[in-house]
């Protein structure tokens, strides 16, 4: 009862579960916008990662709500400036578009925690659940949408001329609607109880914590795998009609975008259905096992590998094989997109959850979707004996099944993950911060470190 009377003064009478649809639309507004333009992806992500640690110290330290507001209205502001770049200012666009990571980086590192700040344990989960739904569906709607645009107008641009104004809309509700809580408020350890440290030490104690570390390198499979698939899967798609003689080359534009478009239904039915589904497996699996959150990652890595392996290989055979084991290989993937956000929020203390999320964010993306579909595309000209269509079609053929390997080396941290979840979770629900330094005092003849308090009388 406290704890409800508590967020009634802070939100205003407003419940909490409006507060969280305003967040569930503006992280779906913000994945659609960046699907829009693939082409700049990789810089996008690479000034993300940059960006996530500046916003992930202030999140845990000032108002997120603000912080959110204005990494939103820039990201708005510079998305309507790239579609006003011409063809002769390629650096500026480039730089527009790498600016847009301030608007994932202030808000994805942030989001969360207030989510964790506003429910608890089972209801926590399913809010997570339903809040990482707006991926999955804004990236689906970023193919198709982008696609229909450039196919009604003859021109790309107009695409980034659309997404400005529901950025607008997402400030005027952030501002107006949503409130801040207080972190940790209906937790164990509300904030007015936890000291802020250093970041270092913030960054220190979370590479002493095993869960989120092997979560995280978890988790940076899933982004490498998804990375890879977003950039090449139309593309391969169309190559693989290509060699079967389903479809022409694409010699001059407009070209055929029924893949990309496709594939985007497919990324958003996979994505609701797998985060659901491992949910509702997580819930029922705790019953027997406190180790569930990890082992149900575990397993959607595990079964994705080798539908993502059939889908690759099926290609040359049946295009509806291959859309049949990409969905299933990209249900099973998304299956711990709300379970990996659930482990850092239960193994993390309250002051320390913006600046792992931030973390969490930089490596995932450092060594996932940042660099994997260079890499694909790099094997993929590796491989190439020549420029014909087979061999276009082949050698990224080759390549994509890299994927399946990196998503059997996800499958095994996270079961890695398993063996330290429930003490570490003990620990962050048990914390007890150190008010004193300590000191030496001789033991016996020897030196040891007690606490300031401990010698006081």
């Amino acid at each position: 009862m406290e704890h409800q009377d508590y967020f009634r003064q802070v939100s205003g009478f407003i419940p909490f579960e409006i507060h969280f649809i305003i967040i569930i639309t503006l992280i779906i507004i913000y994945y659609f916008i960046i699907h829009f333009d693939s082409l700049f992806f990789l810089v996008f992500i690479c000034s993300y990662m940059f960006l996530a640690p500046l916003f992930g110290y202030l999140g845990d330290r000032y108002n997120r709500k603000l912080i959110m507001c204005v990494g939103i209205f820039f990201w708005s502001l510079v998305t309507l400036a790239s579609s006003f770049i011409g063809k002769d200012h390629f650096w500026a666009l480039l730089l527009t578009r790498g600016l847009v990571g301030v608007g994932e980086a202030s808000y994805s590192t942030i989001a969360p925690t207030i989510i964790a700040d506003l429910f608890i344990k089972e209801k926590r989960t399913n809010m997570l659940s339903v809040f990482y739904f707006a991926i999955p569906v804004g990236s689906g709607l970023g193919y198709i949408v982008g696609s229909e645009v450039d196919d009604v107008t003859g021109d790309w641009h107009w695409a980034l001329r659309v997404t400005p104004g529901l950025g607008l809309l997402a400030v005027i509700l952030l501002l107006f609607v949503v409130q801040e809580p207080k972190r940790g408020a209906i937790e164990a350890h509300p904030e007015h109880t936890l000291h802020r440290t250093s970041w270092l030490a913030d960054i220190k104690a979370l590479c002493r914590n095993p869960s989120f570390v092997l979560s995280t390198f978890g988790f940076t499979t899933v982004a490498f795998v998804t990375g890879s698939l977003a950039l090449w899967a139309p593309a391969f798609l169309f190559r693989a009609g290509v060699f079967t003689g389903e479809k022409q080359p694409c010699l001059k534009a407009p070209c055929d975008n029924s893949d990309s478009l496709i594939f985007g239904i497919i990324t958003v039915v996979t994505g609701i259905l797998g985060v659901a589904s491992g949910v509702q497996a997580s819930k029922k699996l705790r019953i027997k096992t406190p180790r569930a959150d990890p082992l149900v990652c575990a397993a959607g890595l595990l079964l994705a590998a080798p539908f993502l392996y059939l889908s690759i290989m099926f290609a040359q055979a049946s295009t509806v094989a291959t859309y049949i084991f990409i969905f299933l290989g990209e249900t099973f993937l998304s299956m711990n997109w709300a379970i990996v956000a659930d482990i850092l929020l239960y193994v993390v203390i309250p002051t320390r959850r913006s600046t792992a999320e931030a973390f969490q964010i930089v490596l995932s993306h450092l060594l996932g979707d940042a660099i994997s579909p260079y890499l694909i595309g790099v094997v993929s000209d590796s491989i190439k004996k020549s420029d014909s269509y087979m061999w276009e079609f082949r050698s990224l053929q080759m390549s994509l099944l890299l994927c399946s390997f990196v998503a059997v080396v996800g499958g095994a941290f996270f079961l890695a993950t398993a063996l330290f979840i429930e003490k570490d979770r003990h620990l962050a629900d048990n914390y007890v911060p150190s008010d004193d330094a300590p000191i030496v005092v001789p033991k016996r003849g020897r030196s040891t470190k007690v606490s300031v308090s401990s010698v006081l009388i």
